[in-house]
């Protein structure tokens, strides 16, 4: 195994794709961690953090769905994700670059 910041950076920052693809940013980096957690030293790990961070900003946002049409809470939380999703994926790809780990808040552990 190798050891390369650059793609794991990248595979942090490949989750923005959602601002202009709309789904890239969960396609992308899911197809870097399964092609190279093999190859690249820590992508195991930060794939996992990855898609454990989109899996869960995606079950939050169909939760705050329907409260949206019920009590107008649901509007709150989804400009919250939306912060959050464009927020830690820049904050995490510049701790990467430094040789820290990943931190995602409010991820549920789906992918272990």
């Amino acid at each position: 195994m190798k050891e390369d910041r650059s793609l794991l950076v990248i595979t942090h920052l490949s989750q923005l794709l959602d601002l202009i693809t709309g789904f890239g940013g969960f396609v992308v980096p899911l197809v870097l961690w399964l092609t190279q957690r093999e190859r690249v030293l820590a992508m195991d790990e930060h794939g996992k953090s990855i898609m454990n961070f989109q899996i869960s900003m995606f079950i939050y946002a169909v939760v705050c769905i329907p409260l949206t049409l019920f009590f107008g809470l649901g509007a709150l939380g989804l400009a919250i994700i939306a912060i959050l999703c464009f927020v830690f994926p820049i904050i995490n790809a510049i701790k990467v670059n430094k040789g820290e780990r990943p931190s995602y808040p409010l991820s549920m552990q789906v992918i272990k």
